[in-house]
């Protein structure tokens, strides 16, 4: 089992994790709709991608209690 010699300092254990920060998205506008999305993703309001529709969105999903029997 590895022990360590000597004790690692909070300086030297902080410049370690200095990099392991959470990092803020980068939100892009979509040019179609308007909506932030995610850069090279399908916009997930309008189904858009680099302008031309590759997802068919529902407008809205009308669910009948007797349907789902």
């Amino acid at each position: 089992m590895a022990v360590p010699k000597s004790k690692i300092t909070r300086s030297r254990r902080g410049q370690r994790r200095s990099h392991d920060a959470l990092v803020a998205g980068n939100p892009a506008e979509c040019p179609n709709c308007g909506e932030l999305k995610r850069p090279h993703h399908v916009c997930a309001d309008c189904g858009h991608y680099d302008e031309r529709e590759v997802v068919a969105m529902v407008d809205e999903a009308d669910f009948d209690d007797e349907d789902a029997a």
